[in-house]
């Protein structure tokens, strides 16, 4: 089905981040948008807002009529849904045109310059880096986000000009296999989904493949030292980047009083005293990324560094809630060992000398059964560790794997406790924190609007 064929779309799973972006790029062309999701949220109640039709209960007689006309509907799901969900199988019986989320992300990139960031980590932070300065450009940008803009306050933005699209490119269930980018940025490829790759060799082919659907004249820039090895098409160019080597990277990094500035170094033009609005170690090397890809694509140093300058940042990416010299309150997304390893150096750096604590959740039991260890090291870098039940998300309980395997791999001299998730607001009234990081991608965010009170209250 062609993009100008579609008169009507049908989300399944229609409240995910990376599902709303294209419900409102749909909304934005003007066809039928429904949808279904499982439980109402601030995003779907936005999404009714902007005029999608979406209900909560699996049941085919809620879908509006518009989008069971078959020759002019699209229905789009999410890997997280299960094959047995009735609206799904209804729609199959029924013979209806049925994609993936990632298959129709695959399409804007047949018919736009599609920039794509792939990566274990990184990606959402830096694509959302690299669409920020280029929609502040001259060269302007569409873009589909793994997380909600501060700048922008959505996880879409709209060009009604430009042929250029930013896109995150999801590895898990090999979704952006799907994608056909015309550059795209490469982060990380520390394992993770083994539940889907079984060993890090297929995880790292995966990769691998993703670097060969690069469309010829096009680049790929890769972040230097990774383990895989890339495979692109003749004609593309590839580049490596870090945070003080590769082809693009930083130099004369200035830390001080709150405030980051450092010169980018390229092939392309150096751009000096480059100011970051969202101050954080960590994103140096994102900011890297996201200036080689945006520079390579026409953006001038001036607009580079106004990019820089304004970037505000991603929610529930280190995304600050409280910052004073009495209480710092963060909420992270990290999920990963390597990311919450990246996330509390970053917080050491800026608070040496604090007492840190973090209350994590860890996010899928096969995620924990195989990283237990690394999750342990990452997290025995704070002064005091409490640790809530697993989030299962979309599996089932595997037997013996619990938080306890953290919990025992802790090293000696961090405190550590260990609470159910529904004990969390307890826990913030009875203590006194200094600095205080929550941690994961499952439900504990939900939490995080209320413990900000709490403390603000103290």
């Amino acid at each position: 089905m062609e993009l100008k064929d579609i008169k009507a779309v049908y989300f399944i799973g229609a409240g995910g981040i990376g599902m709303s972006a294209l419900a409102r790029y749909f909304l934005h062309r003007g066809v039928v948008v429904g949808g279904y999701d499982r439980t109402p949220s601030p995003l779907t109640r936005r999404l009714e807002q902007e005029g999608m039709l979406i209900h909560y209960e699996e049941r085919v007689d809620e879908i509006p009529r518009a989008c069971l006309n078959k020759s002019a509907a699209l229905i789009v799901y999410t890997p997280a849904i299960p094959d047995n969900h009735k609206e799904l199988t209804f729609f199959r019986e029924e013979g209806f045109e049925i994609q993936k989320r990632a298959q129709v992300l695959g399409t804007l990139t047949r018919t736009h310059k599609g920039l794509c960031v792939a990566g274990t980590h990184g990606k959402t932070t830096t694509s959302t880096m690299c669409a920020h300065i280029m929609h502040q450009s001259h060269v302007d940008c569409n873009a589909f986000l793994g997380g909600i803009s501060k700048d922008y306050g959505t996880n879409y933005i709209l060009s009604d000009d430009s042929d250029y699209v930013v896109i995150e490119a999801d590895e898990y269930d090999r979704s952006f296999h799907w994608l056909r980018p015309w550059m795209s940025v490469i982060t990380s490829t520390d394992a993770d989904h083994l539940d889907i790759y079984g060993t890090r060799e297929a995880y790292l082919e995966s990769f691998r493949h993703y670097t060969t659907l690069i469309r010829e004249g096009g680049a790929l820039i890769i972040k230097h030292g990774l383990a895989m090895k890339p495979d692109v098409k003749e004609g593309v160019r590839i580049y490596e980047y870090g945070r003080d080597e590769g082809d693009f990277h930083a130099k004369n990094i200035r830390i001080a009083n709150g405030e980051i500035t450092f010169d980018f170094v390229s092939p392309v033009e150096n751009v000096e005293n480059v100011e970051m609005g969202l101050p954080i170690p960590i994103n140096i090397e994102n900011g890297v990324a996201a200036m080689a890809m945006a520079q390579l694509n026409g953006c001038t140093a001036d607009e580079l560094r106004y990019g820089m300058k304004t970037y505000h940042g991603v929610e529930r990416r280190f995304d600050f809630k409280i910052k004073t010299d009495h209480c710092v309150l963060l909420s992270d997304y990290a999920h990963h060992p390597k990311e919450i390893y990246q996330s509390i150096k970053s917080m050491r750096e800026l608070y040496e000398g604090r007492r840190i604590t973090a209350i994590f959740q860890p996010h899928l039991y096969s995620r924990t059964r195989d990283f237990y260890q690394e999750f342990a090291e990452a997290l025995s870098l704070l002064d005091e560790v409490i640790l809530c039940d697993i989030y299962p998300a979309r599996e089932l309980p595997i037997e013996g794997v619990t938080s306890q395997l953290i919990y025992d791999c802790l090293k000696p001299g961090v405190e550590k406790r260990m609470i159910k998730t529904e004990e969390v607001l307890n826990v913030v009234r009875e203590k006194d924190f200094d600095v205080l990081m929550i941690l994961g991608a499952g439900d504990l965010d939900s939490y995080v609007p209320e413990i900000k009170k709490i403390l603000e209250s103290k």
